[in-house]
């Protein structure tokens, strides 16, 4: 089983100033630590609090400038946002954004992607936001344009929302055939079908034991349905892990991230609420990667 991080806040000791160093800190402790990946959130103001976050009054980093910095400071560790919302980039755009991301991470990107969610950040910040159901047209038509501009093909595409008359990708990235599509989300009848159809991997968010099997099992009707091969979907969820005092154990963790595994999860991706203080991130690299790779 491959472990990733993710990282979903930026409140840490010594407010904006500290954030660059901290961040870099995290970065190359994780990868020493053996953590497959690293992920950051693509949201503009923090979860609001019934999310289990502290809302807009916390720092929040733009997706992709962060995932430069992160390419920068890294050499082998996955990159990704975990999800990039739909609605907040072009298609056109959103595909030569994550094309640079992954040339300057020598081929180690995901292209993370989802329907959107948050309706307060786009409000806020100007964003239209369409209703849900056209939202996920816009998802399948911006999969179609990743695809596509990544083919190396240069041919107009027509959508109902977007047209490109000169799709063209210049550099192409480097991943090969092109950075994996990881499409989050836990929806059954829509998500999980545009994973089948068009995703290289699919996010699961994981509040509960069995619910892994279960949108798995989903997965794979979906993937007979359209003729997709299941083997060759990536699977990965999302955990959240706390090694503090009176939280959970090193062996509680590996009970939970084999647990995982044992629902057929290939890449479980976790976020802690004190990575910043690093000692968790090289505990998991010393007590917990290397009894899930045995």
């Amino acid at each position: 089983m491959r472990v990733g991080l993710q990282l979903p806040s930026f409140s840490w000791p010594g407010g904006g100033a500290a954030i660059r160093a901290k961040l870099g800190a995290i970065a190359t402790t994780a990868e020493d630590a053996g953590f497959d990946s690293v992920f950051v959130m693509d949201h503009f103001f923090q979860l609001p609090p019934e999310t289990g976050w502290d809302g807009p009054d916390q720092p929040m980093l733009e997706a992709y400038t962060t995932l430069g910095f992160l390419a920068a400071r890294t050499e082998r560790v996955r990159l990704g946002a975990m999800v990039t919302g739909v609605i907040y980039r072009h298609p056109g755009l959103l595909v030569k954004t994550a094309t640079t991301l992954d040339v300057l991470a020598s081929g180690r990107s995901y292209l993370g992607i989802g329907a959107s969610w948050y309706e307060r950040e786009a409000v806020g910040l100007g964003v239209p936001w369409p209703p849900k159901g056209e939202r996920f047209e816009r998802l399948e038509e911006t999969l179609r344009i990743a695809r596509l501009m990544w083919s190396g093909r240069v041919e107009p595409f027509e959508g109902r929302h977007y047209r490109l008359r000169e799709p063209l990708t210049n550099p192409m990235p480097l991943a090969r055939p092109h950075p994996p599509i990881m499409i989050g989300g836990n929806g059954e009848k829509r998500t999980l079908r545009l994973v089948a159809l068009y995703g290289d991997a699919c996010n699961i968010l994981v509040p509960d034991p069995g619910e892994s099997a279960r949108k798995l099992a989903i997965l794979k009707e979906h993937c007979e349905a359209t003729g997709r091969d299941y083997a060759t979907i990536e699977k990965t969820s999302l955990v959240e892990v706390d090694l503090r005092d009176r939280h959970m154990t090193p062996a509680e963790v590996i009970d939970r991230l084999r647990g995982q595994q044992q629902e057929g999860i290939e890449h479980v991706i976790v976020n802690m609420p004190n990575a910043h203080e690093l000692t968790p991130l090289e505990r998991f690299g010393t007590e917990i990667i290397p009894a899930l790779a045995g």
